[in-house]
Order: C-alpha cells, then structure tokens, then sequence
C-alpha cells in the first residue's frame, strides 16, 4: 500500500487547497514518509529545510489536508495523533516495543455493525496491538 501524486501542487490544486510552499514540503514530506509520523516528526525532519516553519504551521496544514481528504488522522493511541497520507480503508497495526505502525489491508465494511442499527456511522477504524516480527 503506498501512494504517490505526480505533482504535490496539482493534488493541492485538485483539492482546493492553494499550494503555499509549507503546504506542499508537508504534502512532499508525507508521500515520501509514509511512516504515520507524529506533527513532531514532520517539523523536525523539516525545520533544517524550512527554519521558519513552525508546529502550529504544521499543525494547520494538516488539519486543512484531512479536510480536504487528502489525508487521514490517526489515534491508536489516546495520547498521539498521527498522520497517514493512505486515505482508503484500511486497518493499522501498532508494534508495542518499536512503535512502528503498519498498514494491512481489511474489509472495513464486512466488519459486522449490527448492534449499530438506526446510528449513522461516520468513520471506520480498525487498529491491532501487538510486537512486529522484527521485535519478536
């Protein structure tokens, strides 16, 4: 599972999201990190690149991505939100001794909702925890 946009502008564009220069290294940023990172990450891999970035910048960009669909927030855990660039369904895996957080494919919608009769579903998420194999 990995995407990729052949121009970061273009996708913004396509969006309706005016493609600023902090904008489109955050896009750049995720496509190539596609590692689920956390705001920190994102700004301390990109301040060297951009040293008048700042967290609220990134964490502006990033709410304006998810509302544009662009993006998709993460919390497997209550604490830490991170960011995944792969916005079709799809389950993630949080390893508990790395921290690693990997995507696997599932059939969001054939997970059984019964008890969910006359609700209106807004968003589905299905997260597993356990050790990757390479922490086994």
């Amino acid at each position: 599972m990995k995407i990729s946009f052949d121009d970061p502008s273009t996708a913004l564009i396509s969006r309706k999201v005016r493609p600023s220069y902090q904008r489109i290294k955050v896009l750049e940023y995720l496509i190539k990190n596609q590692c689920h990172p956390t705001v920190d990450q994102i700004f301390q891999d990109l301040q060297g690149e951009i040293p008048t970035l700042s967290k609220s910048t990134i964490y502006n960009t990033l709410k304006l991505f998810a509302a544009a669909g662009l993006i998709r927030v993460i919390t497997i855990e209550e604490n830490e939100t991170r960011y995944d660039i792969l916005t079709e369904d799809h389950g993630h895996f949080k390893c508990e001794k790395c921290g690693a957080i990997y995507n696997f494919a599932v059939d969001v919608d054939a997970l059984a909702t019964g008890d969910l009769t006359g609700f209106k579903v807004m968003e589905k998420n299905v997260y597993f925890k356990g050790i990757c194999p390479k922490c086994l």
